[in-house]
């Protein structure tokens, strides 16, 4: 199967090409982004050797969906989506803050716990908590965003004290951030889901604060399943969820965590297909429809075309 790997486009009023973990970001005119969603994968800060078919489409289409069902809340940088695996949309500079959000004790937030510390991002947690537990309400647990290297925990008060958001700036961000896991939770109760934690990006352009970035994928998001949630928590069973948790966990039975000296282990085509199916899976959890295959054949070729045909008119 052809996956996306890597884009070289030459693009009508290309000003700049920008190659993340996983996406290939174009500048058009120094005022547009045309972002490739590619099949790479990354986890632990890492890209992953071999790109998965099919997932910069799942993650594509999910965030679509999800920024066009919030934009009563907060606008968002998208202009237009020509193809299932690109986004065109205005550039807006960068908050240098990830605005994390937590409604339950799992993933980054339980290893913290579970390692005795009380506190994470300056949000004290309650004594006895398991994994999983839910919070008593969500905390906002934002990141520093890094261009190079993992991103590093950081409490509202050090954000402030550093004057990386203005005071004003970042109590608005707080408040999109809660209203937007609000209408996420809500979407995902109905389709059985549980939308355990995410993370918002915001930039800003003419002074309007603006959502970009994908939202709600499962690249950004942990879910689990509701059907059985409070009997597996009684239990002290693994929840069963929808994030891309079960590639970090593939991972580290493998003896790899991003660390110095980890090897990466070997990506065989049975572990390339199943992940691809488990991200088909989910965008079909997530979004409640059938996944619809883009054409896999000449998929470079369809990608460029999409593209410049969005930008005639731009």
């Amino acid at each position: 199967m052809n996956a996306i790997k890597e884009t070289h486009f030459n693009l009508p009023g290309q000003t700049n090409y920008y190659k993340g973990k996983v996406r290939d970001v174009y500048t058009i005119d120094n005022k547009f982004l045309a972002m490739v969603v590619t099949d790479r994968i990354s986890a632990f800060d890492v890209v992953l050797p071999e790109p998965i078919p099919y997932k910069g489409q799942v993650l594509n289409q999910i965030a679509a969906r999800f920024l066009e069902a919030t934009a009563d809340i907060v606008p968002n940088w998208v202009i237009a989506v020509p193809d299932p695996s690109v986004t065109i949309g205005r550039i807006c500079e960068p908050f240098k803050v990830e605005m994390v959000i937590r409604g339950y004790l799992a993933g980054h937030a339980w290893r913290e716990y579970s390692a005795g510390k009380r506190q994470v991002c300056g949000e004290s947690l309650p004594e006895g908590l398991k994994e999983n537990d839910i919070l008593p309400e969500p905390i906002i647990t934002p990141t520093t965003k890094a261009s190079v290297g993992h991103d590093e925990d950081i409490s509202r008060a050090e954000i402030l004290k550093q004057n990386i958001v203005s005071a004003d700036d970042y109590a608005q961000l707080e408040v999109y951030t809660k209203a937007l896991f609000k209408r996420g939770t809500e979407i995902a109760a109905k389709q059985g889901l549980i939308l355990v934690d995410t993370k918002y990006e915001f930039g800003k352009v003419d002074g309007q604060i603006y959502l970009i970035d994908e939202i709600h994928t499962p690249d950004s998001s942990r879910y689990f399943y509701k059907e059985g949630y409070e009997e597996r928590q009684q239990k002290g069973e693994a929840q069963k969820q929808l994030s891309k948790e079960f590639v970090r966990k593939w991972l580290i039975e493998n003896g790899f965590q991003g660390k110095d000296g980890q090897v990466v282990p070997v990506m065989t085509p049975e572990i390339v297909k199943s992940i691809s199916e488990r991200y088909i899976e989910l965008y079909e959890q997530i979004i409640g429809e059938v996944f619809v295959k883009s054409d896999n054949d000449s998929v470079l070729n369809r990608v460029e075309t999409n593209i410049k045909a969005a930008l005639t008119n731009l």
